[in-house]
């Protein structure tokens, strides 16, 4: 059996010798494959003799069970090779300080929704949320304004692909009035509300934006007057912008959902605005048929309602002259918030 020793010697260093696993492969398949050369004195042992063969095939046999147990040895030890060759590519210094999280910040809108909620809860204001996709009765017909009324032109908005239980489409909610009728509904007076969110508008320059942020009030109770109104949204100027030196006007104005209706100017006694009046907010008393659209008598509850836009007010607390800087992402705006 010289020849299967020197066959078993050959593969053996060959083995141990390959570079990468193709050259393991390629040297297992002159040795062990089928038309390897141990193979070849496997098919040869027909020609001897049956003691002969008997006593060939066993060595044979050894030998090729030697082979593969060298040929898995030499795979794992290409594979460790490869993989300690990685690690040490991939390798990290853990001695290095760790990076961690930097700090953030909440966004300058965010802030003045905090800062509103805040104000209000404190004078007895309650907080509601609602859903931004409204059908058409709620986000209009409800605020007397229904269908074909001119002043929906002013508010192009966003339809989606459904209809509510009537029909008639929903849409993008154009204010958060809607919120009101949906708390009136379903709350006795007296009632103290405001809804803040989102609402969508088709509109985009410096000052507006197709997607903006309004915050509305609502007081309905027995005795509600147009001063209350005046003291409320005052009082909140004054605490919003952290002083008393600034004047407020309450100039005349329509809205379908409010009879009497005024725009809330403003103006600042010092700073950049200094000397400008800026209007602020839509305000009125609630129109009768709205009440009535609340489930309510309109003739023992009365009130008033205001709607402001949280970008115009961030804007003017922080001294900002375009609305999509809110918008854009750019770290070197927002760091300074």
């Amino acid at each position: 059996m010289q020849n299967l020793e020197d066959i078993v010697g050959r593969a053996l260093r060959e083995f141990e010798a390959a570079p990468d696993p193709a050259s393991l492969e390629n040297a297992k398949a002159r040795y062990l494959g089928k038309a390897g050369e141990l193979t070849a004195l496997l098919k040869g042992l027909g020609a001897l003799a049956p003691e002969e063969r008997k006593l060939a095939g066993a060595s044979i046999n050894v030998a090729k069970a030697g082979l593969e147990n060298a040929l898995e040895a030499c795979r794992s030890g290409l594979a460790d090779a490869k993989m300690n060759l990685r690690l040490a590519e991939e390798a990290l210094d853990v001695t290095l300080p760790g990076r961690g999280r930097t700090p953030g910040g909440i966004h300058p809108v965010t802030r003045t929704w905090q800062r509103i909620e805040e104000i209000f809860r404190s004078i007895g204001f309650d907080v509601a949320d609602g859903p931004e996709i409204e059908t058409d009765w709620y986000n209009f017909t409800a605020l007397n304004n229904p269908e074909n009324h001119p002043a929906r032109s002013m508010q192009d908005t966003f339809y989606v692909d459904a209809k509510d239980s009537s029909g008639l489409p929903l849409l993008l909610r154009t204010h958060t009035s809607p919120m009101q009728v949906r708390y009136a509904r379903t709350h006795k007076p007296p009632i103290k509300v405001i809804a803040p969110g989102r609402t969508y508008r088709v509109d985009s320059d410096a000052t507006h934006s197709p997607m903006f942020h309004q915050v509305e009030g609502l007081w309905i109770d027995e005795h509600i007057s147009f001063a209350d109104l005046k003291g409320v949204y005052t009082d909140f100027l004054h605490r919003f912008f952290e002083t008393e030196d600034l004047l407020v006007r309450f100039r005349p104005s329509y809205f379908p959902f409010t009879e009497p209706s005024a725009e809330i100017d403003m103006q600042f006694a010092d700073g950049p605005f200094k000397g400008r009046w800026l209007e602020i907010s839509g305000s009125g008393q609630v129109h009768p048929s709205v009440v009535r659209n609340f489930g309510l008598d309109p003739e023992r509850y009365i009130g008033f309602a205001f709607g402001s836009g949280l970008e115009r007010l961030t804007m003017l607390r922080y001294g900002i002259d375009d609305l999509r800087l809110f918008f854009d992402g750019d770290l070197r705006f927002l760091k300074q918030f």
